[in-house]
């Protein structure tokens, strides 16, 4: 059985276009705020705090159903509750193996990992100026220029000290 790290288990067990479509979605969203100023930045700062990432709707999902096959098998028919048996082993392989069979819907959907939503936040901080190591980044606020935002977004995600 093989144990996937915790950061990377859902992307390594993605679909490499569907990754590769929530980076570029990821990276242009940078770009379209970078553009609009600090003022949509921290709008859009704001919006990742409270954006759901594939853990959360994973689990409520997971939770919702579970109840509902409870309440189908104590009420219904007693055979309701192999569902809630099936959705623990999917969340048990996920929790091992970062994937089960909801994950690629859930990513075909475009719901993103906590790192993918945090390497939008920090690169949108680092242009913002909120660090020094990459304070000059900054400067692509105005006027948003594509290649230091470019660097602004692949330093945040290349560096895990942020």
């Amino acid at each position: 059985m093989i144990i996937s790290p915790t950061t990377t288990r859902v992307e390594e067990h993605t679909d490499a276009d569907i990754n590769e479509e929530i980076y570029n979605r990821t990276k242009n969203n940078v770009l379209l705020y970078a553009s609009a100023g600090p003022s949509a930045i921290d709008r859009r700062l704001r919006d990742l705090e409270v954006e759901w990432d594939i853990e959360r709707v994973l689990e409520a999902n997971a939770a919702s159903f579970s109840l509902m096959g409870l309440a189908l098998g104590a009420f219904v028919d007693r055979r309701w509750f192999i569902f809630p048996a099936a959705i623990a082993g999917f969340l048990l392989q996920h929790a091992i193996q970062g994937w089960c069979p909801p994950v690629p819907l859930f990513r075909r959907m475009g719901i993103r990992t906590a790192h993918e939503i945090q390497q939008e936040r920090h690169a949108l901080k680092a242009l913002r100026g909120d660090y020094r190591d990459v304070g000059e980044i900054a400067g692509a606020l105005n006027g948003a220029d594509a290649p230091q935002v470019t660097q602004a977004f692949e330093a945040a995600g290349n560096n895990s000290s942020f």
